[in-house]
């Protein structure tokens, strides 16, 4: 992979445009204030000399890799760089024998693997004897969440650092700096250049792959707008990966600006996913549960808004059926939100898994033999419509168990009315003589 982003370049033209660019030093760097600031997390590990195995863990093009090379000069380690997509058992065996060797003759060995989470649970268990004895010091990148893809053993013997996505500012910083690189400003609109910052999307590697398309295809005497810049570039996927992080974060977002009654965040997320490839009818099958889940009998109209909204794109098929989904945000992002239900759920549910088998009352019990109506079998039984309420009163709760509560519906849209109609039935019950709990 190449590396990024120096403010005074070499003057090999026939390098790539981030390989000129690289630091010479962590204070070149670009972004990660928060890691490589004067009171950054790394700066002050390094301070204190107490650098250990660390984990780098953020998006494509933030400078992991730069900065794991920096690292090394930094505290005068010989680096030595894997990457885990094209190493295994045998490759990794040869680095650490020659990590032992360097050793010996007085040199540490600070390896960097790019791509870490993609060696397999034996593989990464491999490094711990190495990291353990001092024969390396690991410094392994990630694109994914470490939690998920890194061994427990392997995550408590490293700090993990995050690496963000570089801002706008960022971004135009590292555009200066390849201009001052190749001597010309780029001929673009103010709004092509943020446009091209945006399509950068936080990667600084990407933006200076625009950059030499930009350079080596525009006309000299043509200034591009927003447009033309596109067509000239044509697109640039938006970071995202349906199996992984991505994925989940957007997702996530969506939920909860939707659980949050913000129509225009959820709208914003929607439209992210559905622009980086994600299958609409995932996005339904979400829309749905998040209808149950956070609206339920607040707005009972919310689930068949969403299982319609979920018909309507199969039938209209894309791009016409996204429009019903978005409808379907709205909906919800602005539908009265209440998670009784879901409550009520999870606490019958618990105590049904928790309190074993007990027999219902004999009185609701059917007594389809004589056998069974000798024995008491449906005995006593009321039938409700009997009753001039229509509402017997009766205690349907197993004897062992006693009366338990789990629904208590919210004071926000139809949940006021069916808060009215439990008041009414306990009132009911109550003076019928049934016990309330």
């Amino acid at each position: 992979m190449t590396d990024l982003f120096a403010s005074e370049p070499q003057a090999d033209t026939a390098r790539p445009l981030a390989d000129r660019l690289r630091p010479r030093s962590l204070d070149e760097v670009i972004g990660q204030t928060h890691l490589l600031g004067p009171e950054g997390t790394l700066r002050r590990m390094i301070a204190s000399g107490r650098l250990g195995s660390l984990i780098l863990w953020g998006p494509p093009g933030t400078g992991k890799t730069t900065v794991a090379r920096l690292l090394a000069d930094r505290i005068g380690h010989r680096f030595e760089q894997i990457s885990a997509i094209f190493s295994g058992v045998a490759d990794l065996k040869k680095v650490f024998e020659k990590a032992r060797f360097e050793r010996l003759s007085g040199h540490k060995t600070l390896l960097f693997v790019d791509e870490i989470h993609r060696f397999n649970r034996a593989q990464q268990d491999s490094f711990l004897p190495v990291m353990e004895d001092g024969t390396v010091v690991l410094v392994g990148a990630t694109t994914e969440n470490p939690s998920f893809e890194l061994n427990a053993a392997l995550l408590s013997r490293s700090q993990v650092l995050r690496f963000e996505s570089l801002s706008a500012d960022d971004l135009e910083h590292l555009l200066q700096r390849a201009e001052t690189l190749l001597n010309t400003k780029l001929p673009l609109a103010e709004e092509a250049r943020a446009t091209l910052l945006g399509l950068a999307d936080g990667d600084g590697r990407a933006l200076l792959g625009l950059v030499e398309e930009i350079v080596s295809a525009a006309s000299p005497d043509e200034v591009l707008d927003a447009n033309s810049l596109l067509t000239l570039v044509q697109r640039r996927a938006p970071i995202y990966d349906k199996a992984q992080d991505g994925h989940y974060n957007l997702i996530s977002a969506l939920h909860k600006t939707i659980r949050g009654s913000d129509p225009d965040a959820a709208l914003y997320y929607f439209a992210r996913m559905l622009d980086a490839g994600e299958d609409p009818l995932f996005l339904a099958r979400r829309l749905i549960r998040m209808a149950v889940e956070d609206i339920g009998l607040a707005d009972p109209q919310a689930l068949p808004q969403a299982v319609a909204a979920r018909d309507a794109y199969q039938m209209l098929g894309s791009p016409e059926g996204e429009l019903a989904l978005a409808q379907v945000v709205v909906y919800l992002a602005l539908a009265p939100k209440s998670n009784a239900v879901y409550t009520a759920y999870k606490g019958a549910m618990s105590i049904a898994k928790s309190t074993g088998s007990p027999m219902p009352p004999m009185v609701i019990l059917n007594a389809p033999t004589k056998l069974m109506k000798g024995s008491g079998y449906g005995e006593g039984y009321i039938y409700d419509h009997d009753t001039p309420e229509a509402f017997s009163g009766q205690e349907y709760f197993p004897e062992k168990l006693g009366r338990q509560k789990f629904y208590e519906p919210v004071e926000r849209g139809f949940e006021r009315e069916l808060r009215k109609r439990v008041d009414y039935f306990e009132r009911l019950r109550a003076s019928k003589g049934s016990p309330e709990d």
